[in-house]
C-alpha cells in the first residue's frame, strides 16, 4: 500500500471540518490516508486559515490563493472554476503522475489541460451544481447575487460536459449517480464521508427541537425561516437555531419569540450537545441536490428526526427519519415525538443500518480500487 500516492484537489481549506461539503473532502483524505495512501492535499485559500495541524495528517499539504478578481465575472467558464484555476496547482501536479482527484466541478479546470491528458483523472461530484445554482437563484433576495447566480448556473450548465475528460466520476448521492451515469461514463455511487465513528445517542428524552445548518447560505435562512412562520410560532414548544454565520436580520426575527433560541457559530462540542439533548433534529430544504451531511450529524447523533422528503431523497436513510412535507404536518409530527421516549432498542437499529452504508473505511476502499 505504501507506494500509493493521489493528490486531492479541494475547492476549499477542508479544516475545521464544519460545513458540508469540507466534512466530505476532509474525512475521504482520513479514511484514505488510514489505508496507507500517500495524500498530497491541494486547498484554495479565501477566507479561512490555513491549517498547520493537517500536516500531521497527510503526506504533503498546499495551499493556493483563488482569484476572486472582477474580471473572472465576465469569463465564459463558471466564476466557481475560473478563479481556481491556478499555475503553481498545474506546476505541483506535473511534478509526478500519482492520480489527481478533484473535488467538485470547482476544481475541474485542469480537464482543459492537454498536458494531463494521460493522467488519471477523478472528479467527486458535491452537486448538480446548475441545479444547485438555479436553487439558489430562486431563493435569493439581493438582487445583483440572483443575477450572479443565474448567470453562474447556466455556465455551469454548458461547462459540465468537461466532466466526460475525467477517467471517473464519484456521485455523493444515489439521485445524483442517476443524472449523472445517464450522462457519462464510469459513474460510481460513493457515499458521502462523515465525522461519525459511532451512533451517540443519548437515550430517553429532551424539552426542545433543533435546527441546524450553514445559516449564511440562503437556502437555510429559508427553512429557518419557514418552520417559524409555520410550525413553532404557534407552538408552545422550545425551538433551537444553531450553526455558522446568521444574518443580524435572521437572529433579529429569531429573537423576537419567546420560545426560540440561536445559537451562533457554536464550537463543534457545543453543536454536540445541541444535537445529543434534542428531542427532535428537525431539516427540511428546498433543494433536491446533494446529500445532507447535517442530516448524517442529527442520526449518528440525534434522537428522532424529522424531515422533508427533499431532504431525504436518494439517501437510503428513510428509514431512520419521520417524514412529513407540509406545514401541517411537520406540526402534528413534532407534537407526536416530543412525547416519545428514544430506547436502546432504537438506537441499535439505527446504528446496524448506518454502519452498513456510510463506513468511511469501506467508502474509501471503493474509491482505492476505482482509482488503483
Amino acid at each position: 500500500m505504501s507506494d500509493k500516492h493521489i493528490h486531492i484537489v479541494s475547492f476549499d481549506i477542508p479544516w475545521p471540518a464544519n460545513y458540508g461539503g469540507v466534512i466530505d473532502v476532509y474525512y475521504k483524505a482520513i479514511a484514505l490516508s488510514q489505508l496507507g495512501v500517500k495524500v498530497h492535499l491541494h486547498c484554495y485559500e479565501y477566507g479561512r486559515s490555513i491549517a498547520p495541524d493537517m500536516n500531521n495528517l497527510f503526506y504533503k499539504v498546499y495551499y493556493y490563493k483563488r482569484d476572486l478578481s472582477i474580471t473572472r465575472f465576465f469569463s465564459k467558464i463558471p466564476y466557481i472554476v475560473s478563479t481556481r484555476n491556478n499555475k503553481l496547482l498545474i506546476k505541483n501536479l506535473l511534478n509526478d503522475d500519482y492520480p489527481i482527484l478533484m473535488e467538485g466541478l470547482h476544481t475541474t479546470g485542469l480537464l482543459n489541460d492537454k498536458r494531463f491528458i494521460n493522467r488519471k483523472k477523478i472528479v467527486r461530484t458535491h452537486n448538480i451544481e446548475h441545479f444547485y445554482y438555479s436553487s439558489l437563484s430562486n431563493v435569493e433576495k439581493n438582487i445583483v447575487k440572483k443575477i450572479y447566480f443565474h448567470q453562474e448556473a447556466a455556465k455551469l450548465k454548458q461547462y459540465e460536459i468537461v466532466l466526460d475528460k475525467a477517467d471517473n466520476i464519484l456521485a455523493l448521492s444515489k439521485e445524483d449517480f442517476k443524472y449523472f451515469s445517464e450522462k457519462y461514463n464510469n459513474v460510481s455511487y460513493v457515499p458521502a464521508f462523515h465525522q461519525n465513528n459511532i451512533v451517540n445517542i443519548i437515550t430517553g428524552r429532551g424539552d426542545y427541537v433543533l435546527y441546524h445548518g450553514h445559516l449564511a447560505v440562503p437556502e437555510n435562512e429559508n427553512a429557518v425561516r419557514f418552520l417559524v412562520s409555520h410550525i413553532f410560532r404557534d407552538l408552545k414548544v422550545p425551538f433551537f437555531v444553531a450553526g455558522l454565520n446568521p444574518s443580524k436580520n435572521l437572529v433579529k426575527f429569531l429573537n423576537s419569540f419567546q420560545n426560540i433560541k440561536v445559537f451562533p457559530n457554536p464550537s463543534d462540542p457545543e453543536m454536540l450537545k445541541l444535537i445529543q439533548n434534542a428531542q427532535i433534529n428537525i431539516l427540511v430544504t428546498f433543494q433536491e441536490t446533494g446529500l445532507k451531511l447535517k442530516l448524517l450529524n442529527s442520526l449518528y447523533n440525534g434522537r428522532f428526526v424529522i424531515v422533508n422528503d427533499k431532504m431525504i431523497k436518494g439517501t437510503g436513510l428513510e428509514s431512520f427519519c419521520e417524514r412529513s412535507n407540509s406545514a401541517n404536518d411537520l406540526k402534528e409530527s413534532v407534537i407526536k415525538n416530543m412525547k416519545k421516549e428514544f430506547s436502546l432498542e432504537m438506537k441499535d437499529v439505527r446504528a446496524k443500518g448506518l454502519k452498513k452504508m456510510y463506513n468511511n473505511i469501506e467508502n474509501a476502499k471503493i474509491i482505492s480500487d476505482i482509482i488503483f
